[in-house]
């Protein structure tokens, strides 16, 4: 047995003090994110929700509330994030990618966790990026009650790199779950515009404009009127919560809204018939919203076949609304008045649980 001197954790590659200093720094933005249902619990092993509570105030009581949980990351679009040293958007659109999904059951968002794997644990870059997911909650009205740090240099060996995964869960009262079961022919198909790639496809994009065709992060576009090429592709995802949430409230009585899909990897054609019943297609009409200038930038440059495109990519819309025919412009409407972009593009028809693009 040999005489070495002593090693500690941090010559190994993991810094403890640097951990302590990135609790302090985010306990502010975590804090921000706080209702009344959260019970503050210093130096806790886990957070804590109230489900119901009685307050007059805040009052919030479920008769047979049913819990929804997700979980997903943002990709490979960390990459880009990552060669552009931006970090003020990816925790949006970690958020997104999960509460989006949980919307399309008709449930509101609760609680977020996160997960982030990184080589190197810097304070302020930690702070930044749990900012980050700290204000995609507050847009989303739930509660950042926990997370995971690892600091993994075997693991993530290269300076700066990272990964990041969510957690969220929320509820809805079982008679409101949305389902899909009650779409039926005539209904009609409502797109709300995305701001975006959103978080999909990013490997078939880095393909193309950075091993196909040599791009930077940092060339301006002209097809994309002369935006930065970083930029267009760090849009972050947009969080429909607010207006979802707010649009079912408005119908306690009526279940007007009988599918929603939220057009992720898949795009519309691989999304939709998730809440189609066997007996039905979507006819949507290609040319009812307008498709961004960076998806025929990348299909011109791949090239791309259209079909691959809107298997992929979400072409424009990134969340969709099946709905009674009778209530569709009063939904529109109410969802234009949230500040989203509302298009008519198509019509639930007699078919085999398929999208068919016109």
């Amino acid at each position: 047995m040999t005489n070495n001197p002593s090693i500690s954790y941090e010559q190994a590659g993991v810094s403890i003090d640097a951990n302590d200093i990135m609790v302090e720094r985010i306990s502010r933005s975590v804090s921000a994110t706080y209702g009344p249902r959260v019970l503050g619990l210093e130096n806790g092993f886990a957070g804590l929700f109230r489900l119901d509570y009685d307050e007059k105030l805040f009052k919030k009581n479920y008769k047979s509330p049913v819990l929804v949980a997700c979980t997903d990351g943002v990709g490979t679009k960390v990459l880009i994030a990552q060669e552009m040293n931006r970090l003020e958007t990816i925790g949006q659109d970690l958020v997104a990618m999960n509460v989006n999904d949980m919307l399309v059951q008709g449930a509101e968002p609760l609680f977020f966790l996160d997960y982030v794997g990184i080589n190197k644990l810097d304070p302020e870059v930690m702070a930044a990026i749990v900012e980050s997911i700290a204000k995609g909650c507050r847009m989303a009205d739930c509660a950042l009650i926990g997370g995971e740090t690892a600091e993994m240099p075997d693991i993530y060996d290269k300076k700066g790199e990272y990964d990041l995964a969510g957690f969220a869960v929320g509820v809805v009262e079982r008679r409101r779950i949305i389902t899909g079961k009650t779409v039926q022919k005539g209904d009609i198909v409502l797109g709300l515009a995305s701001s975006g790639i959103h978080s999909n496809g990013y490997t078939l994009v880095r393909h193309i404009l950075f091993k196909q065709h040599s791009f930077k992060v940092t060339d301006r576009i002209d097809e994309l009127d002369g935006a930065v090429l970083g930029d267009v592709l760090l849009e972050p995802t947009k969080i429909y919560v607010r207006s979802i949430v707010s649009l079912l409230s408005g119908y306690k009585r009526k279940q007007i809204v009988h599918g929603m899909a939220h057009i992720t990897g898949g795009g519309l054609v691989g999304n939709i018939p998730r809440v189609l019943p066997a007996d039905c297609d979507a006819v949507l009409k290609k040319d009812s919203w307008p498709v961004p200038p960076i998806f025929r930038f990348l299909q011109k440059l791949g090239p791309v076949e259209e079909a691959e495109m809107f298997r992929v990519f979400n072409m424009g819309i990134g969340y969709v609304l099946i709905v009674a025919p009778d209530f569709a412009g009063a939904v529109k409407e109410k969802l234009e008045k949230t500040g989203q972009t509302v298009y008519d593009i198509g019509v639930i028809a007699a078919g085999k649980k398929t999208v068919v693009l016109k």
